[in-house]
């Protein structure tokens, strides 16, 4: 016992004391969370200035502690409460999904747990039972044979399907592991090609991987997609220059208009330039779940790797993402040994220690989230609210063109809607373009201020736009009329105003 008079073995799991503070926590935590959600509106409307305002009285170390009990209330009270609602029907901005119950079950047991899933001594079940999701996850996107491993989401997963495209192509082709000896002087030549949608990451691994962002090279796209006859002058472009296209990206749900490249044509691409295919299908990959749309994924089994993120339309818990790859002996590109973790003569023993596969060291066991939903759900019961909010995007899609105070600036490919408020008049100073452009970013941003709804905002041909990412199987179209009501009303005061910040 303390001096305090506070048992430490409260702090712990293991002896009933902890057991008895743990559940007292998880019950308090669960009520704060609880009261954070389900609220009318998705947002407090509080700015920056009010939330740093708000804790500024609150010192994160104090010398004494203020008990546990204390903390969860006011951390309910200032920060879950004036927190973003992401299981609000009117949350409807990113790709930010409401938690499904099964993956918050599946998150508050793996962090009691807190296994690693580097080394198969620190986590033998846990490792076991990821592999059996990857098996799985192989099946599923048409991969017989291959291997992966669980990440934190898109932008590893994609770093990780460059590194070994940049890793086997400068052995093979030059006989160097950059991995081991840096980067040859001929990698000048080296280009990443994909969509002028493709997601920033694309370039972010670019530069971390020592190409640099203006080795990637943007092919246009038609209505989101990748256009494949700019593919095939882009292709010919390099090889008439000496320049090698090593790596060819596919997405599978673009951020903005949900868009998914010509997977089929971009692999016969792929395979005739000798070039890595890899299919960034972080949003669209659990289209693979539903029988209605998996069609729209059609020739991502030909891929060398694949992305995808479960904290998107799988409903889980972030941070939750996968890497795939058809080849699971591609690994052995980038795997090491440490004597500590994974020595040698573990993997000839049958041991499976998986950092050998992975960019980190200490990983969570996030594949216990999906496995958890999986298990409870069955693939029916996964592909429903899939479905369902495709077809609400479809509806959306419907009311917008429909309304003359809107403009509808594509046709959805999964859940989400892009379009503008269209202004009924244009002041003397601006022209049309700059009016809607500042009209419409105006509108967003009293929409978030009145906490009334989340839209997220884009840019179309360089004008600002409004987005519906429509991921929630809780809102109804009945939701989305109500903001496009709110978004009207919104509007004509500004018009009426003539102005907008």
């Amino acid at each position: 016992m303390r001096p305090d008079g506070r048992d430490p073995a409260e702090l712990f799991l293991g002896s009933e004391a902890g057991a008895t503070a743990y559940r007292e926590a998880m019950e308090r935590a669960t009520e704060a969370a609880l009261d954070a959600t389900g609220r009318a509106a998705p947002y407090s409307g509080d700015g920056p200035d009010d939330h740093e305002e708000r804790l500024a009285g609150f010192d994160p170390l104090p010398d004494e502690g203020r008990g546990l009990r204390r903390v969860i209330e006011e951390v309910g009270e200032h920060v879950l409460s004036r927190s973003v609602d992401p299981s609000n029907p009117r949350c409807v901005a990113h790709l930010q999904c409401p938690p499904a119950v099964p993956g918050l079950a599946a998150e508050a047991m793996a962090t009691a747990l807190n296994q690693s899933l580097d080394s198969w001594d620190q986590s033998p079940a846990a490792t076991l039972l990821e592999q059996r999701m990857i098996d799985e996850l192989c099946g599923l996107f048409g991969y017989d044979g291959g291997d992966g491993v669980f990440t934190g989401g898109g932008t590893q997963s994609n770093l990780m399907g460059l590194l070994l495209a940049r890793e086997r192509r400068c052995r093979e082709a030059f006989g160097r592991s950059p991995r081991e000896e840096g980067l040859p002087p001929e990698a000048d030549a080296l280009r990443i090609v994909c969509s002028e949608a493709t997601h920033f990451t694309v370039r972010q691994a670019a530069a971390q991987l020592g190409l640099g962002e203006e080795r990637v090279v943007s092919v246009p796209t038609n209505a989101g997609e990748l256009s494949v006859e700019a593919l095939d002058r882009v292709l010919e472009g390099l090889y008439d220059r000496g320049l090698d296209p090593f790596a060819l990206v596919a997405t599978a749900g673009t951020t903005d208009f949900g868009a998914i490249d010509p997977l089929e044509a971009m692999a016969e691409r792929a395979a005739e330039y000798g070039a890595w295919f890899h299919v960034d299908a972080a949003y669209g990959g659990a289209l693979a779940l539903s029988d209605e749309h998996r069609g729209k994924l059609a020739g991502i089994e030909r891929a060398d790797s694949i992305a995808v993120d479960f904290h998107k339309l799988f409903y889980q818990p972030i941070s939750c993402g996968a890497f795939l790859l058809r080849d699971g002996d591609d690994f052995e590109l980038m795997g090491r040994n440490a004597a500590y973790l994974n020595p040698e003569g573990d993997a000839e023993r049958g041991v499976p220690n998986l950092v050998s596969k992975s960019l980190q060291t200490t990983r969570r066991f996030d594949a216990l989230k999906p496995y958890v939903t999986f298990r409870a759900l069955g693939r029916e019961g996964l592909a429903e609210p899939i479905e369902y909010t495709l077809d609400l995007a479809e509806a959306a899609a419907e009311r917008l063109a429909s309304d003359p105070a809107f403009e509808l600036l594509h046709e959805p490919t999964i859940n989400t809607v892009v379009f503008r408020y269209r202004p009924t008049g244009i002041p003397g100073d601006a022209s049309r373009e700059e009016w809607t452009d500042r009209i419409n970013g105006e509108v967003r941003r009293r929409l978030l201020a009145s906490g009334e709804a989340i839209v997220a905002r884009t840019a179309v041909d360089g004008v600002t736009s409004l987005k519906l990412t429509l991921l929630n199987p809780r809102t109804t179209l009945g939701d989305v009329e109500a903001i496009m009501a709110a978004i009207r009303e919104h509007g004509t005061r500004i018009e009426a105003g003539g102005v907008a910040a």
